[in-house]
């Protein structure tokens, strides 16, 4: 798959856009004011593999808090604020990785200068993020409703302020709850910068419908190399958003390694509750750190062959279920004793 050719930029640690890996992002839902509750969601994302992590920066207190918070993480901190240049510069003093901030809405072009150059000396970029949800006025207007075009000059706008102060280190969001809407404005603008592009559906829903937008939208755009980085916006734990997001890349190809789980739909040769057992197979192959292919089938007729490029899986039948390897069969056990017998197996890998 052949990637858009974007610039490429640090934040904290990691470096986003060009060749690196495409990362994926959360945003806490703690009181940032509260720095033990947010040090503790963090990490919580950090250990299920969040590669940057965003906090609301609402007032000075949580601007403050920043500095206690960073001392405790692993991941890059990105600092998110809307209008108050203040707070954006005193959260570059306290240690974040990254600027969520529009310049277009932070007021005169000397406020502009101020905070682009306090983000260049300390070597961090800046995110401008375009919603469709608070598109301005004047592009309203020019339309008549929100569509890609004004999403894209919106974004273009924020981005003209900053090149005009001669910052450059830029990632740009265009996100909408409408996916189609989403797809093509990314689409749009992709053809006219090489900056880094954060992308999302905004607004997504919950983790049920979130993920199946979020899914197709970002999923369409990555299978046309167009993504730097990724959030999958839900309402739910953002543990999820980042579960959603890892499975994205890993089924697209851009992660590699972990655990890869398939199981078939059931049908009427099913004679055995295979949709428990999937469950239950997934949710302990989540704690696991292997480089495995696992497989979960419904039918002791076809189920190895179906799955003989798995490295292992059962296949269910009538009250028990075989074990195999690469569409082997090593075992045959009762449908009870399948789940402890298939994990006994896959320890032993």
């Amino acid at each position: 798959m052949i990637r858009r050719n974007t610039r490429k930029i640090n934040v904290g640690n990691i470096y986003i856009g060009g060749d690196s890996p495409i990362t994926v992002q959360s945003m806490t839902n703690t009181d940032t004011r509260n720095a033990i509750a947010t040090v503790e969601q963090i990490k919580r994302l950090e250990a299920a593999g969040c590669d940057i992590i965003r906090c609301a920066v609402p007032d000075m207190e949580a601007s403050e808090t920043i500095k206690d918070i960073v001392k405790e993480i692993r991941i890059p901190l990105v600092a998110d604020i809307h209008f108050d240049y203040k707070l954006a510069i005193n959260s570059i003093k306290n240690g974040v990785s990254a600027l969520r901030i529009n310049p277009g809405n932070i007021g005169s072009m000397e406020r502009v200068k101020l905070v682009a150059e306090h983000a260049a000396d300390a070597g961090i970029p800046i995110r401008i993020g375009v919603n469709s949800g608070s598109l301005e006025k004047e592009l309203l207007q020019k339309y008549g409703k929100v569509c890609p075009d004004a999403l894209v000059e919106s974004a273009l706008k924020h981005v003209n302020i900053l090149e005009k102060v001669n910052f450059n280190d830029i990632v740009i969001s265009i996100k909408s709850s409408d996916v189609m809407q989403m797809i093509e404005s990314y689409r749009l603008i992709s053809e006219k910068v090489d900056y880094p592009l954060h992308i999302g559906v905004t607004e997504a829903g919950t983790a049920w419908r979130g993920t199946i937008k979020s899914s197709v939208g970002i999923g369409a755009l990555l299978a046309q190399g167009i993504g730097d980085t990724i959030r999958v916006s839900l309402t739910d734990d953002p543990i999820e958003e980042i579960r959603v997001g890892k499975e994205i890349l890993r089924s697209l190809g851009y992660i590699n390694g972990g655990v890869s789980f398939v199981s078939c739909p059931t049908c009427g040769r099913t004679q055995i509750n295979l949709i428990k057992l999937a469950q239950e197979i997934e949710a302990k192959l989540d704690k696991l750190d292997k480089d495995i292919k696992v497989a979960v089938m419904g039918c002791i007729v076809n189920g190895p062959g179906e799955a003989r490029e798995a490295d292992i899986g059962i296949a269910g039948g009538n009250g028990e279920g075989l074990i195999f390897k690469k569409g082997e069969i090593i075992k045959k056990v009762k449908e009870v004793d399948l789940i402890d017998a298939l994990m006994e197996e896959i320890e032993k890998m």
